[in-house]
């Protein structure tokens, strides 16, 4: 079927358009091209700088879709960022180490993360802010709590259904898990969490936020030596950030009451 194009009027010329966009899944330009189209008259450009100025757009705006999709997918429990983190209220956490694990190449090479300091130092702010950045990168992000992680293991295994878990969960690039070291462990619970982490060994990173220091790990794994492995699975070539004592929560939440 051939169309006839010659002398056609600006309407039918913005109707084959809008249509032809419909065809071929182009939304941001279906939805844009007549601004484009009125800036490229006021600003003489050439119909390859009109074009390139539309197929740009098209894949940024694409790009951003796919960014929110897979960070949508992640789970992540509420919206935080790295520029919304006050590092002046934490001195412990230098920023250009932030700046840098942003940049993600420690997910491209399946390093594992590990965030530990008390209650309302930005542990789980950082652990999902840094998730985000991953996800917007371009790479697969998965947030879970530690015991929902464990409880989901344990009724997987349950269902029978526990290999095809564990299979969902290695195929992300980074699987986060938050408060790590809240709530003890059982032990069949423990030991389906160690077959994730093992499963991901060297091969997709883990990033980890934790109210306690490795050493009281055992009241969360109470098998010595399940919790050392679990603690050399999450350290082996990653990075540990400390982030403090000194909760700046209740530090701001004292200095608003007092104001």
């Amino acid at each position: 079927m051939t169309t006839k194009r010659r002398g056609m009027t600006e309407e039918a010329a913005d109707a084959a358009i809008d249509q032809a966009c419909r065809m071929l899944r182009m939304p941001t330009i279906r939805n844009s091209f007549t601004n484009y189209a009125d800036r490229a008259g006021r600003e003489q450009m050439s119909y390859r700088g009109f074009l390139a100025e539309l197929l740009l757009a098209e894949c940024d705006d694409r790009a951003r879709r796919r960014s929110e999709r897979r960070i949508k997918a992640a789970k992540f429990p509420r919206e935080k960022s790295l520029r919304a983190f006050d590092f002046d209220a934490n001195p412990n956490i230098d920023p250009a180490v932030i700046h840098t694990l942003a940049k993600c190449e420690w997910v491209q090479k399946g390093q594992p993360l590990c965030l530990i300091g008390d209650s309302g130092t930005g542990k789980s702010h950082l652990l999902i802010a840094l998730g985000t950045e991953a996800a917007m990168a371009g790479y697969r992000v998965k947030y879970t709590l530690a015991t929902q992680l464990a409880n989901e293991l344990v009724e997987a295994a349950d269902e029978m259904t526990l290999a095809k878990t564990i299979a969902r969960y290695g195929r992300v690039d980074l699987l986060c898990i938050d408060e790590l070291g809240y709530m003890q462990l059982d032990r069949r619970g423990a030991e389906l969490l160690f077959q994730v982490l093992t499963e991901r060994e060297e091969k997709a990173s883990v990033a980890i936020a934790s109210n306690e220091s490795f050493g009281g790990w055992t009241k969360t794994f109470t098998d010595p030596r399940l919790c050392a492995a679990i603690v050399d699975r999450l350290t082996f070539g990653g990075t540990i950030l400390e982030t403090g004592t000194d909760s700046y929560r209740l530090a701001q939440a004292t200095k608003q009451r007092t104001t």
